[in-house]
């Protein structure tokens, strides 16, 4: 069995892994439009994370396999080789690319300078080829929302519709900001307020009582003002972007109008969702990174859902998912194995 793999990132070197040991006659061909493999690996973790990039040294043994062969800079599409063309070659060909674009606010002065998506940014401090040049100003401001980097930016606003304590990510993240030396943290308590709601919702859920434990214990244990130099991050909770406020040559940010939101039960699902109350605040800064979601980009031969934004095969494209985070998982070090 000759198959092809589009894509080599996660979800492609788990799925010729899982190949290579489900059929002892298979001979996989791993393509990627970047002259290098690992993807999300490579250019979607932080380099202080070496424990989610060790990864890497289990693809490197699925590319070293006899059966197994990687060729770079192949283009899937009309710039490149076709899906029609792959069907002709190979008795199966699995599309694992990912999402390599951004979802849009749609909200106006989106496309002013200083708003970024928070995957431009990624690519762009691990040097991936498509942003390695963005030019990105980190001299000119010293406030953004959303994320922050060396450089004179002091203060970072995370802005959310909500408060979110679903995801273990989260949790993990927001140690390690707590561990950060110098850096004030600020949560207003009255948005830590739990309806009844809330409440059966963490009860039923040990991660999310953390993240709530987590949240609550950086409400009350800071001091209310940051001292005089200190780095700051605002959780701004409750919230949506109505708009990007133009500065006066109108071509960049100078800040975000948002929306306040509250929290209404859907009466079909019975889950809390967050609506606009009409109410309007504005939040100065000089950078604006997105963190919205991805959309897949379009391929010749593929059915294209333009309004979710990625192909209408989306139940293989989750499997393959599922693959990744399930490996990753059993792949990361323990807490107490790290050094």
């Amino acid at each position: 069995m000759s198959a092809c793999v589009v894509g080599s990132g996660p979800a492609g070197f788990y799925t010729a892994e899982k190949m290579l040991k489900g059929h002892e006659a298979a001979k996989i061909d791993i393509i990627d439009r970047l002259p290098t493999p690992f993807g999300l690996v490579r250019s979607g973790v932080a380099p202080d994370h070496p424990e989610t990039k060790i990864v890497v040294n289990q693809f490197s043994r699925v590319a070293g396999n006899e059966k197994c062969s990687f060729f770079g800079n192949v283009m899937l599409g009309s710039h490149g080789v076709s899906l029609l063309e792959l069907r002709q070659l190979y008795d199966v060909v699995v599309l694992a690319y990912g999402a390599e674009s951004d979802r849009s606010l749609g909200i106006p002065g989106e496309d002013l300078g200083g708003v970024y998506s928070a995957r431009e940014f990624v690519w762009w401090y691990n040097g991936h080829p498509d942003c390695k040049a963005m030019p990105l100003d980190l001299k000119n401001t010293d406030t953004a929302v959303v994320l922050g980097q060396e450089s004179t930016i002091r203060k970072v606003y995370l802005v959310g519709r909500r408060v979110q304590y679903r995801q273990l990510a989260l949790q993990r993240n927001f140690v390690e900001i707590l561990g950060i030396k110098g850096l004030h943290v600020h949560i207003q308590e009255s948005d830590l307020v739990k309806s009844p709601t809330d409440e059966v919702e963490l009860e039923n859920s040990r991660i999310r009582k953390r993240v709530y434990e987590l949240f609550n214990k950086a409400a009350t244990s800071q001091q209310s003002n940051p001292i005089m130099g200190q780095r700051e991050l605002h959780f701004i909770f409750f919230r949506r972007p109505d708009r990007f406020v133009p500065s006066e040559s109108s071509l960049h940010i100078s800040g975000v109008r948002l929306e306040k939101t509250s929290l209404e039960e859907n009466g079909d699902s019975g889950r809390q969702v967050a609506v606009g109350t009409g109410q309007f605040d504005d939040l100065n800064c000089g950078m604006v990174l997105k963190s919205i979601g991805y959309k897949s980009v379009p391929v010749d031969g593929l059915p294209f859902n333009i309004h979710q934004g990625r192909e209408c095969f989306g139940r293989c494209k989750e499997r393959i998912s599922s693959i990744w985070f399930t490996e990753a998982r059993k792949t990361r070090p323990s807490p107490n194995t790290r050094k």
